[in-house]
């Protein structure tokens, strides 16, 4: 699991970098904070395109990506419930 965080200055470039990411199946956890669970593959295809993004930012902008373990993870709040299947009849 990967946990992406960002500070992006432009706001066109940071709507278009939220928009890929939520397209990547990332789960918004905040306003720039953003958690992504899926296959090895799927994870690395969206470290290619975060990469591709980079050669746009500036100086003023910062992206951190956290490669979490779940085994050493902690939820609490509204973020524990994320993690549930919910079924609808």
């Amino acid at each position: 699991m990967l946990v992406v965080s960002y500070d992006i200055h432009d706001t066109k470039l940071r709507t278009r970098f939220s928009k890929m990411l939520t397209r990547n199946g990332a789960i918004r956890l905040q306003f720039s904070v953003y958690e992504v669970n899926n296959t090895k593959r799927v994870l690395d295809n969206l470290m290619i395109k975060i990469e591709q993004f980079a050669k746009e930012f500036s100086g003023a902008d910062s992206v951190i990506i956290f490669d979490v373990s779940e085994v050493k993870l902690k939820k609490y709040g509204n973020a524990i419930h994320r993690d549930t299947d919910i079924v609808y009849l």
